[in-house]
This record gives C-alpha cells, structure tokens and sequence, in this order.
C-alpha cells in the first residue's frame, strides 16, 4: 500500500469538521451481501480476518492452488458460492466456477475488461507485502473497499504504532463517509478494528496508551466523534464489513444445476447417442444429436388426466483441461400421442450446439423425471470443418431420418441476417434515422414497417430509414423484413422504439410467417434480457404441446410437424427468474388472412374496485361490470383477481429546496413501503427530482439497493415535476403486466421543459396508473391538476397537510396494488386510425366505484 506522508492539521481538522458518520450512503445496487441483522452470517461476530490456515476454512481436500485462491477471495465470496467451490470435484469444473464467479463481479460487464478481477490480485499482493497476510484488519478492508482518501498513523516508538485511522470519502462498493479506526492490542503485530464499548478492555488500554504518542491527540478527536455517534457509527460499520453482493446471486444455482455428476445411487438409463455434422452457423460447426431410449425403460407421469415422458438432458463441452459451454435441455413428450412414423419401441430425443473445428469431450446426462434412471455417456468427439452442408445425420431407423431432413437442411440459409441498430440517446422524438446491419449474398431489399405499416422499401443498401416519430416519446416498433430476389423474406429483425431500457422480448426467427413447412423445422428463438435480470429458461411449445425447455442459448431446437395438413403454429415462452414471461408466437402454412381472422389483441384494464369509504372491497363478479369502449358495450374476456401477479412500481419523490425540513420524514415512509410491499416477483425504482430527474435505483426487487437509492437527500433547487413524470413514464413502458407510478411533490411545476397537457396526453399514450400524493399543497390549480393525471390512469390523489399521514397514504396504495382486478376484452373496434378510444366502466352494486385507465391509443 502506498503510505502517505502524515496528515497535516489543517487537513485532520478538515476531516473532522464533518462528522464522518453523517450521510450514511450505498452504493451500487446490491452493494450488501445480507440486511443489517445478518451481516455477520459469512464473516462470525463481525471479525474480518482472512484465515490462511486450510483446515480451519475446510479446503483440506482441496488442491494447493484452489484452496489458496479460496482464502483470497474470503472477503467477498458469499456462504452458498464458498459451498458450491468446495464441493466441486473436478478441476474444470473449480476454473468454470472462478471465471463465473469474477463475471457475476465485474463492475461494468459492456466492457472487455473486468476491473475488479484485474486490480484483487494486485491488493492481495500489496497487502501481504505491507503487513504480511490477510488476516490483518486493514488487508480485508483494502481488498473490498481500496486506498483509503486519506490516513492517521499514531508513532509511539520507531517501531511501536498501535493505531491507524483510515478516512473513506466513498469507496469501491458504498458512498459511506466515515472513519476507521484499527488499534494493535499489544502496539505491534496485527491490527484490530475498534468498536467502541464493544472491543474489550485491552484494546481500550491501547487506545489509551496511545494518547501521548505522536498523532495521539487526533486520534482521540476521531474517537471522541465515533463514541458520541455511536449508534450509527455501528450501522456503518457493519456495512463497511458486510461482503459485497455480487451482481448476481442466481448464477449459484444455475451453475449448480448444470453438473453432469450423477447423485450416488442413480440407476442406469439405457440409451444410444448418434452425433452428426451437417453444415456451419457462421464460423462454427452445427453439431447434431440425437439420443434414442428404449421406450420400455422409460418413466410416465399423469397431471390432471395428462400422461408425458419427462427428461433433462445437461450437458458439459471439454476443450483440453477446460469447460468449454454448458447447456440444458428439458423434454416433453406426451404419451398418449404417438408420433405416426417412429416405432412403438424407441424414442429419440434431439439437441443441436454450434463448436468451432477440432477436440472435444462431450459429457451428457439425461434425468429420466419420472423414475430413479439416468443415462451419463463421456465421450471424446471430434468436430471436422464444414464448407458446405454434410450428410444427413444417420437415425436409427429411415422414419426418424425423413423427418428430421427439412430441419436439417435449414443449416443451408448459411449467415444471411439483418439487424437494426438502435439509434443514440433516449426519449426518441421527431424524425430520428436507423440503420441496419445487413450479412449475406441472398438480400436484394428490405422493407421497413412502423407499428405494422409499410413506410420505406429499400431496393440496394444502405438499408436504413428516416421516420418521423412524432412530439411524443411513444412507444413504437420498427420491423425491418430482408427479401430475395424471388421476393421472399430470408430475414428479419424488429426493434421496440422508447421501450425505457426494460426491455424482455422473446423474438422467433424461424418459423417465418408466410413460409412452408412439411415434415419438420428447426425453430430458433431470440432474446433480450433487460439490464441486471437473468434468463431462467425458453419453452418451445408446437400448438400447445411442449415441446423443448432451453437454459440458455443458442435457443435452437427441431421440431417434428403434425402428419395431418391442419394448420399448426409455434410458441415460444421467455421466464426471468422471478416468473416474469414474455412469449411470441408464429403460425406455419396458413394463409395471410387466416391469420389476420385469428390474431387477438386483448385490452388489458388494472382495475380497482373502491367501497363507500374509499377502501379497496372484494367480491365483485363479471356480472356485475359492464365495459364500454367509445360508448359501445364490449364482451369481457377475463375477469380475475390478480393478487400474485408481478408489480412494477416506481417512487417519485420531489427534494426540491421547498421539501426542507419534511424530507427526512418522506424518505422514511417511502423506504416503510418499498420494505413492505416489494416481494421477490416485484420490481420498484427510485426516482428524485428538483432541476431534473434523477434515476437513484434501477428497477430492483433488492431493499437493500432501494434504501440506499434514498440515502443522502438533499433538498435543493426547482421542482421539473411534469419533466420527471415524463422520464419516470417513459422508464416504464415497454414493461408488461401491472404497472404504477407514486408521484409525491409539495409544489407545483417551475422548470419543466414539457407542459402539463403534454404530461397527461403521454401519460395516456403510456397506460401506466399514476398515484399522485400532493404535500402541503395550497396551489388548487396545482392540486386539480395532480388529480387529473391520476384520475385519467386509473390511480387515486391525496392530499395531505400533515407529515404524519404518509405511511397510511402509502398502506392505501399497497393495498390497492394487491387487490386489483384485471379485466380484459377484445376491442369491437376494428379500424385502424390511431385516434383516443374512450373507456368506461359501469358497476352495478350501490355503493362501489371501478378506476382504471380512461382509454388507450390502439
């Protein structure tokens, strides 16, 4: 570590000048591995020493070199990661674990480098050449938290300096402001952190010792300001010592489940692996299996009257010593339908991967989910370069074969694609241009659709367009179709325009509509994942069979078609981990305008039902509600109680200067709701405002990262509130499901850039329900209208003269998120004008009221 020269006092009492414990902060999202009263679970009573000794940390069946680099990581890894390593057998299996376990870590993964992995191994290396291991206080709080802004040392002798005080201005994983202080308990050797009150009577004769020793007289300031705050002191500290929470913790679990070691006691699953070649995907080779069981061997499962074979096909691709790819497939089949042309003895089972030319070792396992049975195979393969497509893979038997050959030749499209390029910036309005990135010989033109409508046809590239988007930051799609020279469509791509960066897409590439398909295909799925989630898995469903469960990409899988000539069509179904899904779907062989007469659009309205004093009530039925659109009564489709769905909710919060003396109390009560009403399936954001809008949490279901998002506010400036509206609405569109905003302001608007009547047209456009809570606020056209843009998205507006009614204010808003009713009906209304489509709700019980969005943009 680099020693700095001793402070000088005008330096210390600058230090000291601010109490260091004020303004407690975090820092980035999920900076803390436990809450506040479980921080010391992986660390035992809160010591932060790093024990170098192997059978104490239970790495003594670990080689040398994995049981040393479990020591070095101590400080961040988490209890469940530290598990999963020591339970790893195998050394490809330890390297596949250290590489995802720096990934999950990397403070900015958009770029090629890893700044954290890159800069541990240089602080281990300066904290063991400054104080000679890791078991030292101050070896631990570099590792996570770096170079302190500045330092203390207290020199008694040349050689005797018990104690040290660390000033932190903000450090690599929280926005803390404070001091540490680390005392040697016999003035030389290790130090200790001290915790006043709490850490024994030798380190206080220590520190008591040290009074008269150079530096001692600061020293004691610093302590004098840490015993008076000692409460909050504490709490920072156990931030400070909490182990940091990787980006994310699911990866644990999904690393755990991709093993191909079999659990002690599995019985044999008897089966045959036959692999083939049959082209390239761009510079790699397709690599085609097919794994054939012996229908006598296999388990059946029934749920609900429906029989199935169920497996799980995990796999692990060895290149040398290392773990090259993982991936996971799960199977449906049912059994009461038997495919017409495969025999009655034998069931294959298909999987494809895409390996660069040369040496492998394939490793399969196959969990029969119906009985104690597996099948495991080892075996060394190797993959040949392919300049054009090979053979047909050999099946066992000439039915499965004939099946499987269109599937197969679709290898031949080769790399013809195209994909549009998102434009710079956010909020994107008026006329914007987008270009495309266009691969293959095969593309003569490509048409460009906005929202469904045919707007430009590029006959040679560059294919881009120009389009006018409008005054309002609308939610749109682009679709970009590349046609041959024959005129059919050999690629496509679709981009969401204003989508707020949440987007979750699951996008089918192949089938196309308008394509023919006979015996079989080879369906491929696209994804995109919005920023800080994790994929869980893609189903692939052929009409509403399952039939294909992917973990992770490439989303490819062939699919054996109906014998009959009956139209079918392909779904595939995206899940984040938390239970959020997005699906798309593709009719095959039907013509253009059966497919118009079957594509429903659903109106979805969040309702919520009120009582006479204004109360969420329960128990009201279908009939009792009547829909009307423009004034036309529409047929209610569905009509439930959506208590478990997934929210999505954002808490807006003005800190304006006129907020000063009430925002500690706000702050509060809205941490008192993201605490309460946040479950693992939700998602909240913190958003603040004066000048301009400020993002201070991400969409997170992390309470954590939420608290800290409200951490440090300061009351300051303007109050841009139609400005904030506008960037919290656009933040959220794009998102499926239930979706709310809870604006809280004192003022009205003083430096927007968008009006009043801007706001509430794009609040509609959005169909986001607004909850509006007015603070002391005296301005009745200020007031009228907060009430109407709550009123025209389906939310409530409260108005309040005392501090003390928030918590209730927000108890109410819960509440109404976790009873609302969803109804939804398929328009009457065909006609495609884009114009406002009014609508109403009518209840029948006396004494009830229904809110719900005034209308929406077709």
């Amino acid at each position: 570590m680099t020693r700095r020269s001793p402070l000088l006092p005008i330096l210390v009492f600058a230090l000291l000048s601010i109490p260091p414990l004020v303004g407690l902060g975090a820092g980035p999202a999920g900076a803390s591995d436990a809450p506040l009263d479980n921080l010391n679970a992986d660390q035992g009573e809160g010591t932060i020493a790093v024990d170098e000794k192997a059978e104490e940390v239970g790495t003594t069946e670990l080689p040398k070199a994995a049981s040393r680099w479990l020591q070095e990581v101590e400080p961040i890894i988490t209890a469940a990661e530290r598990a999963l390593f020591v339970g790893l057998a195998q050394e490809y299996q330890r390297k596949a674990f250290i590489h995802q376990f720096w990934k999950v870590r990397d403070p900015y993964p958009r770029t090629a480098r890893n700044e954290m992995k890159e800069r541990w191994p240089l602080r281990i290396a300066e904290a063991r050449n400054t104080w000679g291991s890791l078991q030292d206080d101050r070896s631990r709080m570099l590792l996570v938290h770096g170079e302190p802004a500045a330092t203390l040392e207290v020199k008694c002798t040349q050689t005797r300096k018990p104690a040290e005080v660390w000033f932190y201005r903000g450090t690599d994983w929280t926005d803390i402001n404070t001091a540490v202080i680390f005392i040697k308990p016999a003035g030389v050797g290790e130090a200790r952190i001290w915790r006043p009150g709490s850490s024994g009577a030798l380190f206080e004769r220590a520190m008591s010792r040290a009074r008269g020793c150079i530096n001692g007289s600061q020293l004691m300031q610093v302590a004098s300001i840490v015993q008076v705050n000692q409460t909050e002191y504490e709490t920072q500290l156990q931030r400070l010592l909490a182990k940091p929470r990787p980006r994310s913790t699911e990866w644990v679990y999904t690393f755990k489940a991709l093993s191909t070691d079999l659990p002690p006691g599995t019985e044999r699953l008897e089966g045959e692996l036959d692999l083939a070649f049959p082209g390239r995907h761009q510079h790699r080779t397709v690599v085609q299996g097919t794994l054939t069981l012996d229908a006598a061997d296999i388990g059946t499962s029934e749920y609900a009257g429906y029989r199935s074979h169920d497996f799980r096909l995990t796999g692990e691709v060895l290149r040398g010593e290392d773990l090259f790819e993982t991936f996971r497939y799960k199977f449906g089949v049912p059994a009461d339908v038997e495919p017409p042309a495969l025999p009655l003895t034998q069931l294959p089972l298909a999987f494809q991967r895409y390996l660069r030319p040369g040496n492998y070792r394939l490793i399969l396992k196959l969990e029969d989910l119906n009985s104690p049975r597996a099948y495991r195979e080892e075996r060394e393969i190797e993959v040949p370069q392919v300049d054009q497509i090979a053979d047909l893979p050999t099946f066992r038997d000439p039915e499965t074969e004939a099946l499987f050959a269109e599937a197969t030749a679709a290898v031949e499209a080769g790399e013809t694609g195209i994909r549009i390029v998102p434009p710079q910036g956010e909020l994107q309005t008026g006329f914007t241009r987008f270009d495309t990135l266009a691969s293959g010989d095969a593309i003569t033109k490509v048409r460009f659709y906005l929202d469904d409508k045919l707007v430009l046809t590029k006959n040679r590239p560059p294919y881009n367009v120009s389009l006018d988007l409008g005054a309002y930051p609308d939610l749109h799609t682009l679709r970009a179709e590349a046609l041959d020279a024959e005129g059919e469509e050999v690629a496509s791509d679709e981009l969401l325009i204003n989508s707020g960066g949440y987007r979750f897409v699951a996008k089918l590439r192949e089938p196309r509509a308008g394509k023919t398909y006979t015996n079989s295909l080879r369906a491929q799925v696209d994804v995109e994942v919005p920023d800080g989630r994790s994929l869980d898995r893609v189903e692939l469903f052929l009409n509403e069979t399952l039939v294909a469960t992917l973990y992770q990409e490439p989303f490819v899988h062939p699919m054996v078609l109906p014998s009959s000539a009956d139209i079918a069509y392909v779904r595939a179904v995206a899940y984040l981990g938390d239970g959020n899904a997005t699906e798309d779907l593709v009719f095959i062989n039907a013509p253009d305008d059966f497919v118009e007469e079957v594509e429903v659009q659903f109106v979805e309205l969040y309702t919520t039902v009120l009582g006479p004093q204004g109360r969420p009530v329960d128990g009201l039925e279908r009939n009792e509600v009547k829909v009307l659109e423009d004034g036309v009564p529409q047929t209610i489709a569905r009509f439930e109680t959506v208590e478990d769905l997934p929210i999505h909710v954002g808490v807006l919060i003005d800190n304006s200067a006129s907020m000063v003396g009430v925002l500690e109390e706000v702050r509060r009560a809205a941490l008192g709701f993201l605490q309460s009403a946040v479950t693992p399936k939700d998602r909240a954001a913190v958003i603040t405002f004066n000048n301009f809008p400020d993002l201070a949490v991400e969409l997170t279901n992390d309470k954590t990262a939420l608290g800290a998002g409200l951490a440090g506010l300061a009351a300051e400036g303007k109050t841009a509130l139609y400005d904030s509206v506008m960037f919290s609405l656009y933040y959220f569109t794009g998102i499926k499901g239930q979706r709310a905003v809870l604006v809280l302001s004192d003022g009205k608007d003083e430096s927007s850039r968008f009006g009043f009547e801007e706001t509430l047209e794009y609040a509609r456009r959005a169909g986001i329900t607004v909850y509006t809570i007015g603070l002391r606020l005296g301005d009745l056209g200020a007031r009228r209208k907060l009430e109407r843009l709550a009123d025209e998205t389906g939310g409530r507006s409260f108005f309040l003269r005392d501090i003390s009614d928030l918590d209730s204010v927000y108890g109410d808003i819960q509440r109404e998120l976790r009873s609302q009713l969803l109804i939804a009906y398929q328009s009457s209304n065909t006609a495609d004008d884009g114009e406002f489509r009014q609508v109403e709700l009518e209840v029948a019980r006396p004494g009830v009221t229904v809110k719900t969005l005034s209308g929406y943009y077709p």
